[in-house]
């Protein structure tokens, strides 16, 4: 799988593509990740990228002209802007982009971008929480790890991307190994019981009850399943 990344900062990504998972697939061949320079795209000998805004108000925006110019070789990549006003970041997202060929990720900045870059020039303004922070590299690089995780052969046990958080609606159970006891603080009886029944069921009253502690706004059809309280 191919990502491209549009961003004012491609040093930005000099550590989060070359560890762990990520710098992992990216030595295989796995996935490919292409860094474009905005700033390469700027106007005039000072390569502009901002301006202030129409209107009048404080801060710069991202200037629609530049972020045109990057995306054009990039028009058959599925093009994603990464802005505080997009759509909260999601698992089903990930899912979905991961069975993409070619992802493209735009970094906003400043105060904000253009509007016409997310009516004309993308197809998708996802946001990656209720936050702002300085750019959007640090959701493009989470974008590209969460979907590169999905990728056949990225990650060891594909069985572990299988029954974790947000699968079927819910949070993961508590993990626990050895030791079994530490500090008098016990693992869970039924998890050394050998009885893969009571096990299994412990597991999905444990990921109910983490949901509804922790993200009850996620229960929705599993609410009957939770009982009183």
């Amino acid at each position: 799988m191919r990502f491209s990344v549009v961003t004012l900062f491609p040093e930005f990504f000099a550590g989060a593509l070359g560890v762990s998972i990520v710098g992992r697939a990216i030595g295989e061949g796995l996935i490919e990740v292409d860094l474009v320079d905005l700033r390469s795209h700027g106007l005039g000998r000072h390569r502009q990228v901002d301006d202030s805004p129409f209107g009048g108000g404080p801060g710069m925006v991202m200037m629609v002209e530049p972020i045109a110019s990057a995306l054009e070789p990039l028009a058959a990549s599925h093009r994603v802007l990464l802005t505080p006003v997009g759509v909260p970041l999601h698992q089903r997202m990930l899912d979905r982009w991961a069975g993409l060929q070619w992802l493209t990720l735009v970094c906003g900045r400043f105060e904000g971008v253009d509007e016409r870059v997310g009516e004309h020039l993308v197809d998708e303004q996802v946001s990656l929480g209720d936050f702002v922070l300085a750019g959007g590299e640090a959701a493009a690089a989470a974008v590209i790890e969460g979907v590169a995780r999905l990728i056949p052969g990225v990650v060891g046990n594909p069985g572990s991307t299988e029954a974790e958080s947000f699968r079927e609606g819910l949070l993961a159970e508590s993990q626990y190994t050895r030791p079994a006891e530490f500090r008098g603080w016990k693992v869970p009886d039924v998890l050394l019981s050998g009885d893969h029944g009571k096990v299994a069921e412990w597991r999905h009253a444990e990921r109910l009850r983490r949901t509804r502690e922790r993200r009850p706004d996620l229960l929705g059809d599993f609410s009957d399943d939770l009982g009183p309280g």
